[in-house]
């Protein structure tokens, strides 16, 4: 079947069809039934609201309406849906996208969407052409990062209903890397650039190419009930397949996610502020991320207002992390840098079950450095960490761990003051004996665990918010 549109006027109550044919029996019924699974993800069949019952629901509301079906010739969907979003239905509108599967074979960008409900059922599903992709992937402006759809606007509300998948075909994608991180060009699925007052739920991203989707310059936002899986069936790991990245956002909310994958599960970056996590499950990640900060030699960054409740990590190799690059540059970013200021603070993570960690379950660094050059310099960052609290952790760690935490603080920055931790209950293997043994350099003020090594190298009055 061709595709369809359907735009229902916001004055009139009738449905105007703009390239409609022949109906088939199944868009007779009230509901159609589709499978948007495939081998690699399998999903039960889903029944949809025809496209006649949906006209109903935009007439009622006065919103004009796209319903979106896939082309059956094997062609390239991405036209038929960036024509619906960034023409027939940008604005005041309703798009349905019924399924069961997209082809999208060109890259994206609907950035300037207005009080847009996008409800999607189906799975796009992204060509494997490796040499196309590199070719015309879009720069995200971090790093070298790039992306194959830029997605932004106000007011848009996107519901996946538990089945709407973003699917990047990522096996290609690991088995090229063969290992190597931050390879030009390699595409994360969705960058959400000026995306504002707006909110994501029930959607699924499976075997995401690179990052599954970055948010940049975006604010008041709600992501709930996501579901990540990004795994590798070949002996080619995950690298650089995070789950979710912030950078000049705010006021972000995370709840209810599932995530799978071989790299950070939620990462902030540059100028992220209030971000909140809850509710929520990883397995197999590098767990939970600040960072990392300070790569770009004279740029001032900042993390702020961080919260996490209630979050469970299945075979992590951290619960939390906290990295800054240090004050010497080494190389070029992505994979080199080094040399900026800034602070990172107000962290809070609390109730957190750890189901099998591979490293300590905490760690803060100030040596990130180029590819070979790890541990130089540490102590030269001037990026300032502090008022961060580790609240009610319990679980287990591999029985190989001595340590709790490996607090690796910079001089040069006045060290790390304020740190917290609160309800320790984190046990060596699956025993009855509590990891309680915390390496500091260069911990200042700190309260609920006592440091093996020096406590502080240097004098230091602290700081306080009066400081940021």
């Amino acid at each position: 079947m061709k595709l369809q549109w359907l735009t229902a006027l916001a004055t009139f109550s009738t449905v105007q069809a703009l390239h409609v044919t022949t109906p088939t029996a199944d868009s007779e019924k009230i509901r159609i039934s589709i499978s948007p699974g495939l081998p690699h993800d399998p999903q039960s069949s889903v029944d949809v609201p025809n496209e006649e019952e949906w006209a109903n629901i935009a007439a009622r509301k006065k919103r004009k309406l796209c319903f979106v079906r896939p082309n059956v010739d094997d062609e390239d969907d991405a036209p038929h849906i960036l024509h619906a979003l960034n023409n027939e239905c940008r604005s005041k509108s309703i798009v349905v996208l019924p399924g069961p599967v997209y082809n999208i074979r060109s890259p994206m960008n609907t950035t300037h969407l207005d009080d847009v409900e996008l409800h999607q059922f189906g799975r796009l599903l992204w060509s494997p052409d490796i040499d196309y992709w590199l070719s015309v992937s879009m720069p995200v402006g971090f790093q070298n990062q790039s992306t194959v759809w830029h997605f932004g606007g106000k007011w848009v509300t996107w519901e996946g209903h538990g089945f709407g998948t973003m699917d990047g075909n990522g096996q290609v994608w690991y088995d090229w890397a063969h290992g190597r991180g931050n390879l030009a060009h390699r595409p994360m699925t969705i960058n959400f650039h000026g995306l504002k007052d707006s909110v994501l739920r029930g959607l699924r991203f499976v075997q995401s190419q690179m990052w599954t989707m970055n948010i940049m310059y975006s604010r008041n936002l709600v992501l709930e009930d996501i579901y990540v899986n990004n795994t590798s069936t070949s002996e080619h790991n995950t690298l650089n397949t995070d789950g979710a990245d912030t950078m000049y956002s705010d006021n972000i909310t995370f709840s209810r996610w599932s995530v799978t994958n071989g790299d950070d599960a939620i990462a902030l970056k540059a100028n992220s502020t209030n971000i909140r996590l809850y509710d929520s499950e990883f397995w197999d990640s590098t767990g939970v991320a600040v960072g990392s900060m300070g790569q770009f030699k004279g740029q001032h960054e900042h993390i702020y207002n961080f919260h996490v409740k209630n979050v469970t990590m299945h075979n992590v190799i951290r619960g939390c992390y906290l990295k800054s690059w240090t004050g010497v540059q080494t190389g070029y970013p992505p994979n080199g840098g080094g040399g900026g200021t800034g602070f990172a603070g107000n962290v809070l993570m609390e109730d957190i079950v750890l189901d099998h960690t591979r490293m300590e379950p905490l760690l803060i660094t100030q040596c990130e450095s180029y590819n070979g050059h790890g541990g130089e310099n540490c102590f030269t960052s001037k990026f300032r960490i502090g008022n961060i609290t580790w609240r009610n952790w319990s679980g287990w760690t591999g029985t190989s761990k001595e340590r709790a935490a490996w607090f690796k603080c910079s001089e040069a920055s006045g060290g790390c003051d304020n740190v917290t931790v609160e309800g320790w209950n984190v046990k060596k293997g699956r025993t009855d004996e509590t990891l309680d043994l915390w390496h500091c350099d260069n911990m200042n003020e700190h309260k609920g665990f006592k440091c093996e090594g020096q406590e502080s190298l240097l004098a230091s009055d602290g700081w306080s918010e009066d400081d940021l």
